[in-house]
């Protein structure tokens, strides 16, 4: 009787295959570009050339890809046919189209062993066709010497002898054919910038260098392995490829795939060279060293045209969990890049002049003007705004951008008419929702605006989780659920947002942090401990004017009548409405609670608490 790995291994089947692999070159920058009209191209493709294609030469498609596919042949001379036909009828198609809306294959070939399970294929000879699809040019092919041997002769194709390629997690060194210049393939000189003459394994090879994208771009450099041991390199690349991951679900930022970037791994190269040859403004590099079973993972963000170090910061964990540890620290690193990106992308703007400003570079500066939390720098951002969205009407950041600031106008008690600001103010929220969806910023602004303007909170809470499910790193996204839970009565787990918020952005000014904190407190009638942490906001943001209020209504509650007075009395010098309309708390104890600190702070004798 067979013991059960001996079963298993009959179970295994294995045979000899060509493989076909190939991704689409600058499928970010694509995406980046027109993501609709990208994807649909790319559906076209896949439909009307390749599945054709791949079925005439008797292959079969193994899987797709969001930017490429997988293919098995039985033949070389089959699967190399396919391969220029495909990349041929791909640059037909390319025909009259725009430059930067080219679309581009990269395809690798080899022939080897495979393990074949549930219609999926493994093995050295999948993985060494997906390295050589790396090292082909746009619109290119690559392949292994056993492919070359056998179509040699079979095909009129001519094959540019490389030399031997070390590749990754290949034991053994490979020699590789590139399909050259005598065959077929017609070339595509507006994706020059995309090839890096990856036979040579010199990703720096002079070339066209693409356009900085209309939005913050970044690349994120292979970390470096600083550890003896070798295995730490796959944690080192899985870092990395956490860190891509989360960094792509900041909407407005363009982020380099990873097939790109990790084409500098093992090379020392300048900062100012990497973003001018992946046409990005930012690059995110970093090293890991492991002791024991600890480990130190530095980061560092970069503005590559100066070199200018805008971020460091070092993170230490233990390997006894390694996915939770990448996690945990892209996370932290997405979280904290996403508002230094900003502020560096605001400061870049307000050196422009101000005639030739795009939509997007005013909505920038809005961003900026409104940082000081002055009444005349938000009416200005107000202004700027209106500009913005006269010239795009559907831009959806604009539109909540607009909506926040209408609602910051309320919480300062700003607006010369508050009934207009706020009907104005849950019209651009409703308005940006349309627009925008599924963008975590956009969902955030609005979910904020209309729950504190007294729309359906649990409504509100909905879409600000739906912002944190689509980007988990989003500091703000933390920040205004933690508001949100105030006002539904939620005040432990709103502590828990706002500390959550400021961990995911450590260097972020803590003041409306802190004034919502000392608010929880307070709602949990803890008025001690509520006074400690508001008399930190107000000394943080003097003009908050919420933050007296409520302090007020705690010195009421502790009978320090004198201190709420004087609160009262340095709130009515900042606004006439030192008793404000509770808009905001749902639950009646908690408007009843601070309605009656408040009588007490203006002297007035507390009716009777439920």
């Amino acid at each position: 009787m067979k013991n059960p790995a001996d079963v298993a291994a009959d179970r295994v089947e294995r045979r000899l295959a060509a493989i076909l692999a190939a991704d689409v070159a600058g499928y970010s920058r694509l995406i980046g570009i027109d993501e609709e009209g990208t994807l649909a191209a790319l559906r076209n493709l896949l439909r009307e050339v390749i599945e054709p294609s791949i079925g005439e030469h008797r292959g079969r498609i193994v899987k797709t890809t969001g930017d490429g596919f997988l293919a098995e042949f039985a033949s070389v001379v089959d699967a190399l046919r396919c391969a220029v036909a495909v990349q041929d009828a791909v640059a037909q198609r390319n025909n009259g189209a725009a430059a930067d809306r080219l679309i581009a294959y990269r395809i690798g070939l080899h022939q080897g062993d495979i393990v074949v399970e549930d219609d999926d294929i493994f093995g050295d000879g999948v993985n060494i066709a997906a390295r050589l699809e790396a090292l082909a040019d746009p619109g290119g092919i690559c392949v292994s010497a056993r492919v070359q041997e056998d179509a040699a002769g079979k095909l009129d194709l001519a094959f540019e002898d490389i030399g031997e390629q070390q590749l990754k997690n290949i034991a053994r060194p490979v020699r590789v054919y590139r399909i050259g210049s005598e065959s077929p393939l017609p070339s595509h000189p507006a994706l020059a910038s995309e090839g890096k003459s990856r036979g040579s394994g010199d990703p720096t090879a002079p070339a066209e260098p693409p356009p900085l994208p209309d939005k913050a771009s970044i690349a994120v450099l292979p970390f470096q392995n600083m550890s003896d041991d070798p295995d730490q390199e796959y944690f080192a690349d899985g870092m990395v490829e956490e860190i891509i991951t989360a960094l792509s679900r900041i909407r407005w930022l363009f982020v380099i795939a990873r097939n790109s970037s990790f084409a500098y791994k093992g090379q020392g190269v300048e900062m100012k060279r990497v973003g001018r040859e992946l046409g990005v403004r930012y690059v995110l590099e970093g090293s890991v060293r492991r002791a024991g079973g600890r480990v130190r993972i530095t980061a560092q963000l970069i503005e590559a045209e100066t070199g200018t170090h805008l971020w460091a910061d070092r993170f230490d964990g233990s390997l006894e969990d390694v996915f939770d540890l990448q996690e945990q620290v892209a996370s932290s690193v997405a979280g904290v890049i996403e508002p230094t990106v900003q502020a560096a992308e605001i400061r870049r703007s307000a050196a422009r002049p101000a005639g030739d400003l795009t939509a997007y570079e005013l909505y920038l500066r809005a961003l900026g003007e409104a940082a000081s939390a002055n009444r005349e720098r938000m009416l200005h951002a107000l202004e700027l705004l209106d500009r913005t969205i006269a010239l795009e009407p559907r831009f959806a950041p604009a539109l909540a951008l607009a909506a926040s600031y209408r609602l910051d106008l309320e919480n300062h008690s700003w607006a010369e008419h508050p009934e207009q600001n706020r009907a104005v103010a849950l019209d651009l929220a409703r308005r940006a929702l349309r627009e925008g969806s599924d963008d975590p910023t956009v969902l955030g602004r609005a979910a904020l605006a209309l729950g504190r303007l007294g729309e359906d909170i649990n409504a509100a809470m909905a879409l600000i989780d739906r912002a944190l499910a689509l980007n988990p790193s989003f500091s703000y996204g933390w920040y205004w659920s933690a508001w949100l839970r105030l006002f539904a009565g939620e005040p432990d787990l709103a502590i828990e947002h706002f500390e959550r918020s400021l961990r995911l952005s450590p260097r972020e000014p803590q003041g409306f942090h802190l004034a919502g904190i000392g608010t929880a407190h307070f709602l949990n009638r803890r008025f001690a401990d509520a006074v400690a942490v508001l008399r930190i906001a107000l000394e943080e943001l003097p003009s908050f004017t919420p933050t007296y209020r409520t302090l007020a209504a705690c010195y009421g509650h502790l009978g320090r009548i004198d201190e709420a007075h004087e609160m009262a009395r340095r709130l009515q010098e900042l606004t006439p409405s030192a008793v404000a309309e509770n808009r905001f708390f749902r639950k009646p104890e908690h408007v009843e609670l601070y309605r009656s600190g408040l009588r007490l702070a203006n002297g007035e004798r507390a009716q009777k608490e439920p």
